[in-house]
């Protein structure tokens, strides 16, 4: 079985945003990029996998659409103990760009499981996984919290309201992952941060394909309002602020 994790690189939380050229992009000048939360967490999963020999998991690898500035989340990837990783050489435009992007790598690589976070810390768009199945034709799961192999097949966990779903899959398919699928994301170590400096990263050009959307502006929301307190003593104020300014009651 070979697994393919979809990353995506994106701003550190703690990362103060800036705009530019009119708000229309990010102004990329002192930002820490980091792996997805979530596609991190899938990668975290497919390495358990393949540590367990009954799995029958031979490679991991991650994929990942951007330009040559990316690559050192990609060897991130690598250091954390993906086997090989594969970059499309362009700038994600949008979700139906990235998916279509990927596909065509899945269609000359053939993977069994193709994982991806149920979105990015960024944009949130939850798209690229759905659209990715699309275009592969292949059956997707949303919503995985747990993926294990038993007896040769694949069993994935989903949530749902009020429970849990336990259902099987073929292969090839798409999961969706969301949190609970590791408990904490590995770490890489020295041993595994040196080889990642020799594993490879194999570069494909990117296919002509017109993005759906574009983005107009950007914009920050507003500011926080200052805390207002209310004496314990007079909760008549607390309802008339609840009612009329937060208006939740």
């Amino acid at each position: 079985m070979k697994i393919l994790v979809c990353i995506s690189n994106v701003p550190d939380t703690t990362t103060k945003i800036r705009f530019s050229e009119g708000n229309t992009s990010i102004d990329t000048a002192g930002v820490q990029w980091v792996i997805n939360p979530w596609d991190e967490l899938s990668l975290t999963r497919a390495l358990e996998l393949k540590d367990n020999s009954s799995a029958g998991v031979k490679s991991v690898t991650v994929v990942h659409v951007g330009p040559a500035s990316s690559e050192p989340t990609i060897r991130k990837a690598l250091a954390i103990g993906a086997d090989d990783a594969v970059r499309v050489n362009a700038e994600s435009k949008d979700a139906y760009y990235v998916a279509a992007q990927i596909a065509e790598v899945v269609k000359k690589e053939q993977y069994d499981m193709i994982l991806c976070g149920i979105e990015s810390s960024d944009y949130n768009g939850s798209l690229v996984g759905g659209m990715l199945a699309e275009f592969l034709g292949i059956p997707s799961v949303s919503s995985v919290s747990g993926i294990s192999v038993e007896g040769g097949d694949t069993v994935l966990t989903r949530e749902i309201d009020g429970g849990k779903e336990v259902v099987k899959v073929p292969a090839p398919f798409v999961a969706v992952v969301q949190k609970g699928i590791a408990k904490e994301p590995r770490i890489a170590a020295m041993r595994g941060i040196m080889m990642a400096r020799t594993k490879q990263i194999r570069l494909y050009e990117p296919l002509s394909v017109d993005p759906l959307t574009a983005v107009t502006v950007f914009e920050k929301p507003e500011p926080r309002a200052a805390c207002k307190f209310v004496d314990p003593e007079h909760p008549e104020q607390l309802i008339d602020l609840l009612q009329n300014e937060a208006k939740v009651i």
